[in-house]
C-alpha cells in the first residue's frame, strides 16, 4: 500500500493529538517535578549536546536516542555496534572479513560498509566531537563513557558532510579529580578474559587527571580444519603440518586501549580539556563460513572458455578440484560429510593459494599470515572560554592517526580470491563555535567554522584466480580537504514556543592517485591480445591504470528549519525540514581504465515530526517520531560494469549513484517504570524505502529493491527488576530481546536464485542469495551491587536461544561462485567482578 508524505505526516499529527489530550489533563493542576535524588522510579534525565548546547534529553527537538553509562553497564555493552540493538532504525555491524577492522553503519537507510577512503561512511562518527571519516577503526569500545548520542535524519547544518542518515556521537567522563577509581574483570566463554579501570586524580587545585583502560581477549568461535584430515581418501591435498585436524581459529580477539585526560580551570571563565588515546588490535580474521560454491576453478583457455590444464587447485591424483558444495559445511547448499564438528562454525580455508605458476599467473605459490590488525591513537585538545554573561567560545583541536592490515581467504582450501589489504590515515581537524544569547536570553545562537585535512593511503596484494590477476594496489594516495562555516539560532518569541534555523556552506577537495605494479614491484607490461591468455604479459589489463591521477571538487549549502512547541510540562512536540549531503568522489578500485569513473554527491531533503512525552508523573516516557526523506543520486558500491573496449564485465567493485528513492518511517521509544524496583524500556522502528528513479542498465538495482543493512522491521524490548537488601545490596535481574526483519548485503537484492551446478555433484542446484534473514536475539543479566556501591558481581547469557545468524555476508555468487557469512557468536556466559574506590 503506498503512503504520501501527507498521509503519513498527517497521521503522525493525529497520533501526537490522541497523546497531547491526556497530557494537558494532569497539566492542572501541574504536578511537582520530584528532585533528581529521589527520582529512582521516574524516567531517567540526560543531557545531551545535539545541538551544540546543554539541553534535557525531552527537550530537545530530534529524533534521538541517548545511552548513558550506567545503561551501557546494566546490559553489560561494551562496543558501540550492541548500542543498536536498541536503537530504532539503526543498523551497526563489525565488519566482515572481506573488509577488515572497522564497523557498517546504516540509519534510516544511508550508509555505507566499504571502508575505502575514497568513499565517505554517510553515518557521521565522533568521540569527543572529534570527526571519525572512516569505517576502519571505527567499532568503537565503549571504555569510561558518560553517554552515547545517536542522532537520526540529517545532521547537515550542525555536523555537516556525510552525517546525511545521522550521527552517531560518544562522550567521555571527563575528570573530576575526586581521587576515584573503579577496576573490573570478566571470564566467560571461549576464554574471555576482559579488564577494565580508571582511576581519577586531583593534581592540584584547579587540575585534574583521569586515566582508563580496556583489555578484552576471546577465543575464536570458527574452527578452520584441513579438509584433507577431515575427510580422509579425499583428492584434496593436505595444508596442515601435523596430525590435528584443527589448524587455527577465526573471530578471536585481542584488544588493548588506554586513555589519559587532562581537565584544567586556571579560572572560573576557563576550561581546558586535553586528552591522548592508543588502540592496538592484534585479532584474528573475522568469522567466516563458506554458505555458497559453484565454480569450476580453472583459469581462462580463451575468451569463451576455461582450460583444465591451468586449475586453482590439483589434487593429489593431478586432476583439477572444482569449488562445489563439498566445501560448504552446513545449509542447503552443502553435501559435506563432515562428523563429529558443529558444521555451523566450520572454515575449511587454507589461506594458501597453491595454483601453478605459468606466463600469466607467474607469482604462485601464495601464502598469507592470518591476521585483522589495528593500531589507532590520536591527540585533542578543547578550550572552553566565556567570553561574558551570554557568550563563549570553543575550540576543539584534534590529530587522529591509524594504521591497520587484515587477511582474507574464501573458506575453502580451493582459493577463488585471496588478499591482504592495508589502510593508514592521518588527520588533522579545527572547529571554532562560537555560542551566546540575546533579545533578552529568548535567542540561543551558535556561529562555526571547521577545517579537515587527511592523509590516507591503501595499499594489497590482491590475488584474484577468479579474474585471472594478481598484483599490488598502491600505495593509492588519497588526499582529503573540507571547509565549512555554520550558524544556528533558536528563537522563542514566547515561552512554550522555540524556532531554530541553521546553515552549513561546505567545501570538498578530494585526490586519488593509482599505483598498480606487479607483485614483485615490477612494471605491469601492456596486452598485446586477449588479456588473461597464457601468451599475454601477467596483469596487462591494468597496464593502463598505473599513474592516473584523479581529483574530485564540490560545494554545498544544507540548511534546516524547525519549530517545537511544549504543550505543557509532559509534553513537547516538534517539525523539522532539513538537509544533509554526502561526498562524491572517484572510483577506488578500478580494474580497468573503463572504471576510472566519478560519482556525484547524494543528498537528502528529509521532513519530520514528532513529539515527546514525560507521563504519569514521569513514569511512563513515549517518544515518537515520523519522517519522510527525498533521497537523491544514492551512492551504492555495484558489481555491474558495462562492458567496454573489449574488457570483460567482471571483476567489478564500483561506487555509482544508482538513483533516487522516497524513504518513510515510524519510530517509537519509551521508558516504563509502572511500578517500584520494576522498569521497562523499548523501541520499535519501521521503514519503507522506495526507489522513484533506478539507472538498472549501469548498475543491476531495479525498482523494487533496497539498500544494503536497512530491515523494514526492528524492535528491542527490555525488562528491569531491582530486589533490594540481598546480602547487604541491590540485586538487578535484566532481561533483554531484540528482532531485525531481513536485509539484503548489496544493492542487488536476491532473495533466491537456484543455479545448476557448475560441475557433477550430488546437488543437482545450488541457492544463491544475498539475504540475511530475520532473527531474535536475547540477552539475561543478573547483577548484585553492594549498598556501598563498593562492590558489584554480574552474570551474563548472551544469545540465550542459540540462534544462528549471520551479521554480514559477502555474496560474490555472479562474478566469483562463491558467498560467505559472518556468523554471530553463539550463546556465550560471562561473570564480571568490579571494585569501586
Amino acid at each position: 500500500m503506498a503512503f504520501s508524505r501527507c498521509d503519513l505526516l498527517c497521521s503522525a499529527a493525529a497520533l501526537l493529538s490522541l497523546v497531547a489530550t491526556p497530557a494537558l489533563a494532569q497539566s492542572a493542576p501541574e504536578t511537582p517535578q520530584k528532585p533528581a535524588e529521589t527520582a529512582g522510579n521516574t524516567t531517567p534525565e540526560i543531557v545531551v549536546t545535539a545541538q551544540f548546547r546543554n539541553q534535557k534529553l525531552q527537550d530537545t527537538p530530534l529524533a534521538i536516542t541517548a545511552v548513558n553509562g550506567a545503561m551501557l553497564a546494566a546490559r553489560g555493552q561494551t562496543n558501540i555496534s550492541e548500542v543498536a540493538a536498541q536503537t530504532p532504525n539503526v543498523t551497526l555491524a563489525p565488519q566482515n572479513q572481506y573488509l577488515g577492522p572497522g564497523i557498517i553503519a546504516f540509519i534510516r537507510g544511508v550508509g555505507q560498509s566499504d571502508p575505502n577512503f575514497a568513499l565517505e561512511p554517510g553515518v557521521g562518527m565522533y568521540v569527543d566531537d572529534v570527526y571519525l571519516p572512516t569505517l576502519t577503526g571505527s567499532l568503537l569500545d565503549l571504555m569510561d563513557l558518560d553517554r552515547v548520542e545517536v542522532l537520526r535524519g540529517p545532521q547537515g547544518t550542525l555536523a555537516g558532510r556525510n552525517s546525511l542518515g545521522g550521527s552517531i556521537k560518544l562522550y567521555g567522563v571527563k575528570p573530576k579529580g575526586d581521587n576515584s577509581g573503579s577496576f573490573e574483570a570478566t571470564y566467560g566463554s571461549y576464554h574471555r578474559v576482559d579488564l577494565r579501570g580508571h582511576f581519577d586524580l586531583k593534581l592540584t587545585d584547579n587540575l585534574a587527571m583521569r586515566v582508563s583502560g580496556v583489555s578484552k581477549n576471546r577465543d575464536g568461535y570458527v574452527k578452520i580444519l584441513d579438509y584433507a584430515l577431515t575427510h580422509p581418501g579425499t583428492n584434496v591435498p593436505t595444508m596442515a603440518t601435523g596430525a590435528n585436524p584443527q589448524v587455527g581459529t577465526l573471530g578471536g580477539t585481542s584488544f588493548a586501549a588506554g586513555k589519559v585526560a587532562l581537565r584544567w580551570t586556571p579560572d572560573a571563565n576557563v576550561e581546558v580539556n586535553v586528552s591522548a588515546d592508543y588502540t592496538r588490535e592484534r585479532d584474528e580474521p573475522g568469522a567466516s563460513v563458506l554458505i555458497y560454491g559453484n565454480n569450476i576453478a580453472q583459469f581462462a583457455g580463451s575468451p569463451v572458455t576455461k582450460d583444465p590444464n591451468r586449475a586453482w587447485l590439483y589434487g593429489t591424483n593431478g586432476a583439477p578440484i572444482p569449488l562445489d558444495c563439498r566445501f560448504v559445511p552446513n545449509g542447503r547448499n552443502s553435501c559435506d560429510t563432515l562428523s563429529g564438528y558443529d558444521k555451523r562454525y566450520v572454515s575449511y580455508a587454507t589461506f594458501y593459494d597453491a595454483a601453478r605458476p605459468d606466463h600469466q599467473v607467474p607469482y604462485k605459490p601464495l601464502a598469507l599470515n592470518r591476521h585483522s590488525n589495528l593500531d589507532n591513537y590520536g591527540f585533542a585538545g578543547t578550550i572552553d572560554w566565556t567570553l561574558g554573561p551570554s557568550l563563549a567560545l570553543k575550540s576543539i583541536t584534534a590529530y587522529r592517526h591509524y594504521d591497520s592490515d587484515w587477511s582474507f581467504a574464501e573458506s575453502a582450501p580451493v582459493v577463488p580470491s585471496m588478499l591482504n589489504q592495508a589502510q593508514s590515515n592521518s588527520q588533522w581537524s579545527q572547529e571554532l563555535r562560537l555560542t551566546g544569547k540575546a533579545l533578552n536570553n529568548t535567542l540561543d545562537f551558535v556561529l562555526g567554522g571547521f577545517y579537515f585535512h587527511a592523509k590516507g593511503m591503501f595499499t594489497g596484494r590482491i590475488d584474484l584466480n577468479y579474474a585471472g590477476i594478481d598484483f599490488l594496489h598502491g600505495p593509492d594516495p588519497t588526499p582529503a580537504t573540507n571547509k565549512a562555516v555554520f550558524a544556528n539560532a533558536s528563537w522563542k518569541p514566547v515561552e512554550a514556543f522555540t524556532l531554530t534555523g541553521g546553515l552549513r556552506e561546505s567545501w570538498d577537495h578530494k585526490e586519488y592517485g593509482y599505483v598498480r605494479h606487479n607483485p614483485d614491484g615490477s612494471t605491469i607490461q601492456p596486452c598485446t591480445g586477449y588479456p588473461f591468455g597464457v601468451n599475454q604479459p601477467p596483469n596487462c589489463a591494468l597496464a593502463a591504470l598505473n599513474g592516473l591521477y584523479k581529483t574530485f571538487d564540490a560545494s554545498r549549502l544544507d540548511w534546516r528549519v524547525a519549530a517545537d512547541y511544549r504543550v505543557s510540562p509532559q509534553l513537547m512536540t516538534y517539525a523539522q525540514v532539513s538537509t544533509g549531503y554526502r561526498s562524491g568522489g572517484v572510483n577506488p578500485r578500478p580494474f580497468y581504465p573503463s572504471q576510472v569513473e566519478d560519482f556525484r554527491p547524494e543528498t537528502i531533503t528529509a521532513y519530520e515530526v514528532g513529539f515527546k512525552s514525560d507521563l504519569f508523573d514521569r513514569r511512563l516516557r513515549f517518544n515518537v517520531s515520523a519522517f519522510f526523506n527525498d533521497y537523491k543520486n544514492i551512492i551504492l558500491t555495484v558489481l555491474n560494469c558495462p562492458n567496454t573496449a573489449g574488457f570483460p564485465t567482471t571483476p567489478c567493485l564500483q561506487p555509482k549513484n544508482v538513483g533516487s528513492a522516497h524513504v518513510k518511517g515510524i519510530e517509537v521509544e519509551t521508558t516504563i517504570r509502572p511500578i517500584d524496583h520494576l522498569s521497562i524500556d523499548g523501541s520499535i522502528s519501521w521503514l519503507k524505502f522506495k526507489y522513484t528513479t533506478v539507472d538498472t542498465a549501469n548498475t543491476g538495482v531495479t525498482a523494487s529493491m533496497v539498500p544494503p543493512y536497512t530491515p523494514e522491521w526492528k524492535w528491542n524490548a527490555g525488562l528491569s527488576y531491582d530486589i533490594p537488601d540481598v546480602l547487604k545490596g541491590l540485586v538487578t535481574v535484566r532481561l533483554d530481546g531484540s528482532y531485525q526483519s531481513h536485509i539484503y548485503v548489496d544493492p542487488t537484492n536476491v532473495d533466491t536464485a537456484p543455479i545448476p551446478a557448475a560441475t557433477p555433484s550430488p546437488l543437482a542446484f545450488q541457492t544463491a542469495t544475498n539475504r540475511i534473514d530475520d532473527y531474535f536475539l536475547a540477552n539475561a543479566r543478573v547483577t548484585w551491587k553492594s549498598d556501598a556501591d563498593t562492590w558489584s558481581v554480574s552474570a551474563e547469557v548472551r544469545n540465550l536461544t542459540n540462534k544462528y545468524y549471520f551479521t554480514s555476508m559477502t555474496a560474490n555468487f555472479g562474478p566469483i561462485g562463491t558467498s560467505a557469512g559472518a556468523p554471530g557468536l553463539p550463546r556465550t556466559w560471562a561473570v564480571t567482578v568490579k571494585r569501586n574506590f
